[in-house]
């Protein structure tokens, strides 16, 4: 039985007259390019959830392809324009389901399956959101997670070249779905280096107000330690109308003090966390990175260290009493637990006060420094 639906032209629907009710299509939507060591961990991970897989290759010169043909999946190709948009609405209207479920080759789902199954049961008139963990390198593995609208109705589609957002009015609803992503990681990175800063570049070329294309721009020099284009990036989105209304605009204050300590900056950056303390006050995360910025001032101005000795303490504690924000964009897990509670226990012995650093590495259950 066909049905109008609320997909992209030509969805269909499955008619279960059993039931009597109606089952929408789901298909994974994935656009890769020389993604061979990735590909299949991904499409493994989705296949046993939805209806069908579409790779939309963008000009493999590895086994890309093969592999994904192999695992499933239906393999269409595509002329990349530097437009990532182009080829995510060319790969939508090619699978032209119901349901879509936008991944990156080197994302795998983590778990969730059964949230993807339950789709078929439901019309398709919301967005859903997924949890993304990020992993990334910083001398120790570390995870971020943000959500991201990754589950589409078929009608969907995208704008931007760049970082590029799926375009509606519908409601959004977080979904019980969480996705693994290893892009940040130092080979990954170092494979794709100044791939998405030109892209952001021309983006703001023809768009030099949007505030969304420096922060990411901010976050690309960021990633690759390039921290006075970061700071720089960083400052221009900041000075758009409205930005602080944005859910990430913690996460941009966050890189922001990040790169004024590593440019030594410490003024400036000290008078931008107390002017950003009220709406930045629900992250951990912000409190980490002024903590570890205090303890910068206090390494440059050791006749300071005592007056900031107890700021430091207070950023550290009032981490640990916020707590996990998983929910916050660009959240790393531990801020507000285990990190903060190892920074602020070797803080409390470098004070004297050792059995009070026991007591708090006990409580999260981290290891002495001798036992490490």
């Amino acid at each position: 039985m066909q049905s109008a639906g609320t997909g992209g032209q030509g969805s269909r629907h499955r008619c279960d007259t059993n039931a009597l009710k109606m089952v929408a299509t789901l298909c994974l939507v994935v656009i890769a390019r020389d993604e061979a060591a990735h590909i299949e961990r991904l499409l493994r991970s989705v296949a046993p959830f939805v209806d069908r897989m579409l790779v939309l290759d963008t000009g493999s010169v590895d086994a890309t392809p093969a592999l994904a043909a192999a695992c499933g999946a239906q393999v269409e190709h595509f002329t990349w324009v530097n437009d990532f948009s182009a080829a995510r609405n060319r790969a939508l209207e090619l699978a032209n389901a119901d349901w879509h479920l936008v991944l990156d080759a080197d994302e795998w789902l983590i778990d969730g399956g059964e949230v993807l199954r339950g789709l078929r049961q439901q019309t398709p008139d919301f967005v859903g959101s997924l949890a993304l963990e990020d992993q990334f390198f910083d001398g120790e593995l570390r995870h971020s997670q943000g959500r991201l609208s990754r589950v589409l109705p078929g009608a969907v589609r995208y704008a931007g070249s760049i970082h590029e957002q799926p375009q509606h009015e519908l409601p959004v609803r977080n979904l019980a779905i969480r996705v693994g992503h290893d892009g940040y990681l130092p080979e990954r990175l170092a494979a794709k280096r100044g791939r998405n800063r030109v892209l952001l570049e021309q983006a703001l070329a023809t768009a030099p107000d949007d505030a969304y294309l420096s922060y990411q721009l901010g976050k690309d020099a960021d990633v690759y330690e390039a921290y006075e284009a970061a700071e720089a990036a960083f400052a221009r989105a900041a000075k758009q109308p409205d930005v602080e209304a944005h859910d990430w605009w913690p996460d941009l204050m966050v890189r922001r003090l990040f790169a004024l300590k590593k440019l030594k900056r410490h003024e400036q950056a000290m008078n931008l966390a107390e002017l950003q303390l009220q709406r930045c006050g629900e992250s951990p995360d912000f409190f980490f990175v002024l903590g570890d910025l205090l303890l910068d001032c206090a390494a440059e101005a050791p006749e300071q260290a005592s007056g900031l000795v107890p700021m430091i303490e207070q950023a550290w504690l009032r981490c640990l009493e916020l707590g996990e924000r998983p929910d916050l964009p660009g959240a790393v897990a531990g801020r507000g637990s285990r990190l903060a509670a190892h920074n602020l226990a070797l803080l409390l012995e470098g004070t004297g006060r050792a059995v009070e650093a026991q007591q708090l590495r006990a409580d999260f259950g981290l290891a002495s420094p001798s036992k490490v």
